[in-house]
């Protein structure tokens, strides 16, 4: 069996934690039923992504682009749980289905427990806009540590579980912080944004999903997503070269954001205000999490659930 993921060029610790965490979650599940593709953490319930013709084992899987798939066919499709309710009733399956995310279970795993606190407040954006802004540049004045959801999935799920409270625009921040009991607040540079995913997760686990709005942080920023920058409006986005992240034991290593000194630095950080100032009221906020006798019982279910495909498959 092998683990199906979204695999970017950019790198995305949400998508890349599926490297390693069915081997914790379902230890030997490589060694079984070669033919039959685990389906796990992820947005990735639509046809075009995932093979035609092939059995598929879909646990904790979340719905959110595209047409959702025709997942009838027991031959073809075996699910198990999904992300959320959302995803359940787009997808025509009894509500027992939508049990939680599977990053939830991480917060169990030995190796990420009794970690000590050295991060007060920290920001984790979307990858898009780690790629395309300069909000490592924007936290500073602000007081809040940059994690660049770009970096080693491990060494980034260690930082929020170290954190006091974690500042979001990562959907899969909000998971992991949720997860170490780390109050979380929902933010977002893009007023179009999907929220599909973030409420099927939000309602799986008994809280919603109310993003303060961030403005986008450069020009660039803006012509990726579409947007506003200081009044102007940004359609298709420019063809933009992207250079993959790095990693090296526990440090999170990434593409080096451009530095801000001199004359352009001063501007771009001038334009950059409003980004400045609106992360800082967001940080301001009152955190939230989910009640924790709700994200206790949907982890139980899950477990349960693992226990039924490690009868039905090794």
């Amino acid at each position: 069996m092998k683990a199906y993921y979204w695999e970017s060029h950019h790198g995305n610790f949400g998508d890349d934690l599926n490297l390693w965490l069915w081997d914790a979650l379902l230890p030997g599940f490589r060694d079984v039923h070669p033919d039959t593709m685990l389906v796990g953490v992820g947005t990735v319930l639509n046809p075009t992504l995932l093979p035609a013709g092939q059995k598929k084992l879909v646990v904790g899987s979340g719905y959110g682009y595209g047409t959702p798939p025709d997942v009838s066919d027991p031959s073809e499709w075996d699910v198990r749980a999904v992300r959320g309710p959302l995803t359940a009733a787009k997808l025509g399956l009894s509500p027992d289905k939508a049990i939680t995310d599977p990053a939830a279970m991480i917060a169990d795993m030995p190796e990420f427990q009794h970690l000590p606190k050295i991060h007060r407040k920290t920001f984790i954006p979307h990858w898009e806009s780690a790629e395309f802004g300069m909000w490592k540049a924007v936290c500073e004045p602000v007081g809040l540590t940059y994690l660049d959801p770009r970096g080693e999935a491990k060494s980034v799920i260690r930082h929020i579980a170290q954190s006091e409270v974690i500042i979001a625009e990562s959907m899969h921040g909000a998971i992991l912080a949720d997860a170490f009991r780390v109050p979380w607040v929902a933010v977002s540079s893009s007023r179009s944004i999907n929220n599909f995913k973030w409420n099927d997760w939000a309602a799986s686990v008994g809280t919603t999903y109310e993003p303060r709005y961030v403005p986008v942080s450069t020009r660039a920023e803006a012509v990726a997503k579409r947007s506003r920058f200081w009044g102007i409006s940004f359609g298709d986005p420019q063809p933009a070269h992207h250079v993959a992240p790095d990693s090296h034991g526990d440090e999170v290593l990434t593409r080096t954001q451009p530095s801000q000194t001199g004359l352009r630095g001063m501007a771009k950080q001038f334009l950059a205000a409003p980004s400045v100032l609106a992360l800082w009221q967001a940080s301001r906020t009152e955190p939230r999490l989910s009640p924790d006798e709700t994200l206790n019982e949907r982890k139980e279910k899950f477990r349960t659930m693992l226990e039924g495909i490690r009868r039905d498959y090794f």
